[in-house]
């Protein structure tokens, strides 16, 4: 989810007012005394970044890996990864990743594209007819690149759910195709290519698509084309009816308000997030996918060219200066250099990673949700200092 996003849920889903209240995530009664929070990892400006964000806005832990222009790998953590038994954060430890997974549905649909099997310019409706209808919804009219680019004009079905996604709801299943009815119930944004408008729903339809195609399951479609072909050991799509996170992990919280009790929102049905945000995986395997995302080991470079090819995203005061692709964020870092990335949001985590073309990367991850947007960029900011760093 983006923050705008995370901002309308507060009309719809009454239960976030105390995530969405402007202030950071976690007050005093959450905050993690030094002395449990044990740190892991090269004594170095990361570390002590990761350290400061425990301290400034009290996330329970803080993860990082990053990769620099050697090839060299250091993993790092600060904070406790729970908060009940004050157990350690796991070196490297899987965590939801929120709409980072729209980057690794984008490239499947990329992929389709170089096999011939889809065409970026196409209408929807070539591929899954009559599907996409709505007032001033009309699959004839959308392509599958402005899909993929947020500029298809569709609302954004989770600024419309009304289920809490912290509380009994968190439990429960959605089909992508239920997404869709909350998000058609609604009429269009605007015209097909007018504008740019972050919407979840976009990428629900991405997922059909590639079902549609291939005849398979998106999980697996996801594993077999990008998974397993780079080695990523910590990273899957949840199955149906998964809660459970699998392997090493910090528990993900929420807190109740503004210094209020932090709430364990670790299990949960992410049905709700499907091709748009539901994949778990861990820092370094963020880093290792963006990687040979941008060292061309994915696709192929037209349609690497393609995916880098950006359109404005409205300005965010304070934060970096970045521009959209195709399922990929481009980002302008204070030494004047380019990262590509992408970002997520999900019930008890944020995750932040970039990669520079020269070879640098970093993965940033919190196991709780801010609603102060300085904390954001406090994360981003951690993340720009590295990858400029001589």
């Amino acid at each position: 989810m983006s923050d705008r996003q995370l901002r309308r849920l507060r009309s719809t889903w009454r239960p976030l007012v105390g995530l969405l209240a402007a202030a950071t995530v976690v007050g005093v009664a959450g905050a993690v005394p030094a002395s449990a929070a044990p740190s892991a990892g090269p004594k170095d400006g990361v570390r002590a970044g990761l350290e400061q964000l425990i301290k400034d806005d009290g996330y329970p832990a803080a993860l990082a890996s990053t990769t620099n222009q050697d090839g060299q790998v250091h993993n790092y953590t600060a904070g406790v990864g729970d908060l009940r038994t004050k157990a350690k954060v796991p070196v490297d430890g899987r965590v939801r990743a929120g709409s980072n997974t729209k980057t690794f549905t984008a490239v499947v649909v990329l992929q389709l594209v170089a096999e011939g099997k889809v065409e970026l310019d196409a209408p929807i409706e070539r591929y899954l007819p009559g599907l996409v209808r709505g007032e001033g919804i009309d699959g004839r009219k959308i392509t599958v690149r402005q899909l993929l680019r947020h500029t298809s004009g569709l609302p954004n079905y989770t600024e419309f759910l009304s289920a809490d996604p912290f509380g009994e709801d968190r439990h429960r299943y959605y089909q992508p195709r239920d997404l869709l009815d909350v998000a058609f119930a609604h009429k269009a944004l605007f015209a097909p290519g007018a504008k740019w408008s972050y919407s979840n729903t976009n990428y629900i339809v991405a997922g059909l698509l590639i079902e549609r195609v291939t005849g398979r399951p998106f999980a697996e479609q996801v594993s077999k084309r990008v998974v397993e072909p780079l080695g990523l050991r910590h990273t899957y799509v949840p199955a149906e009816g998964e809660e459970e996170i699998q392997g090493a992990h910090p528990r993900g919280y929420h807190a109740s308000g503004p210094g209020g009790a932090m709430n364990d929102v670790t299990e949960l049905d992410p049905s709700w997030g499907w091709a748009a945000g539901s994949l778990v995986t861990s820092p370094s395997d963020l880093n290792r996918f963006f990687s040979a995302l941008l060292g061309g080991r994915l696709l192929k470079p037209a349609q690497l060219a393609q995916m880098k090819t950006t359109v404005r995203m409205p300005d965010r005061p304070g934060a970096p200066t970045e521009a959209y692709g195709l399922g990929l964020i481009r980002t302008q870092l204070s030494c004047g250099k380019v990262a590509w990335g992408h970002g997520g949001k999900i019930p008890g985590f944020y995750t932040y990673p970039r990669v520079t073309e020269d070879g640098r990367a970093t993965s940033i991850a919190v196991t709780a949700l801010s609603t102060d947007p300085k904390a954001d960029q406090r994360v981003q900011a951690l993340a720009d200092k590295t990858l400029c760093a001589k």
